[in-house]
């Protein structure tokens, strides 16, 4: 695939033929991160949201949240998860191809969890635009596959992954920020059909001075 009008075809077949269980839970180095980084709740924006794990869990913590993804199955599974949970209030959903369009203003937290797509994407140039929506004394959160899971669709391929350096590197980011964390930790992780595999996670927070 080679083109960003694809994206909301490819996802949106993605989410239909998906259980709507799958992905409704956080991330758990995120709310670890957050637990360390960012205790108190505030404004936040979610990229590539899913069916919501992220963003249910943090409205559920206070957190006022944008959600943002291209598929409009995901986005109404994410509104109905917050409907059944009584934080409509604070779950934001909002349709953008991140290629195209972009949530207006900033954000105390902008997060990027495993924010990949075999659509052929200028990548780089999403998340320095993420880095732009962080606020003065916010968070940007990358977390993305640093190693390939037997159910990925990309089993099989030869894949150069990035370090965490070359990911932060690429954001191009001036004297306003810091790193907070900068590694590639492992983990077992479990597929939509059960099975687990160790894989390799980069964990980037880097955080725009006050």
């Amino acid at each position: 695939m080679n083109s960003t009008n694809e994206s909301a075809a490819f996802w949106e077949k993605h989410y239909a033929a998906m259980d709507a269980r799958w992905g409704t839970k956080p991330n758990a180095v995120l709310t670890t991160l957050l637990a360390d980084l960012a205790p108190i709740p505030r404004t936040a924006l979610d990229l590539g949201c899913g069916h919501g794990g992220d963003a249910l869990w943090l409205a559920a913590q206070g957190w006022d949240v944008t959600a943002v993804d291209v598929s409009q199955t995901a986005l109404d599974r994410v509104a109905a998860g917050a409907a059944a949970t009584g934080i409509t209030d604070r779950v934001h959903a909002q349709r953008h191809d991140l290629a195209e369009s972009f949530p207006d203003g900033t954000y105390d937290l902008v997060t990027a969890t495993y924010f990949h797509t075999p659509v052929t994407i200028a990548r780089e140039h999403v998340l320095r635009r993420a880095a732009r929506a962080v606020a003065p004394g916010g968070l940007l959160i990358v977390i993305e596959h640093a190693s390939t899971a037997p159910w990925s669709w990309q089993a099989g391929q030869d894949i150069r992954y990035p370090t965490p350096d070359d990911v932060i590197a690429s954001l191009q980011l001036d004297d306003a920020w810091h790193v907070a964390r900068g590694d590639a930790p492992r983990r077992t992780a479990t597929g939509p059909e059960g099975q687990t595999a160790t894989v390799t996670d980069n964990v980037i927070a880097v955080r725009r001075t006050p």
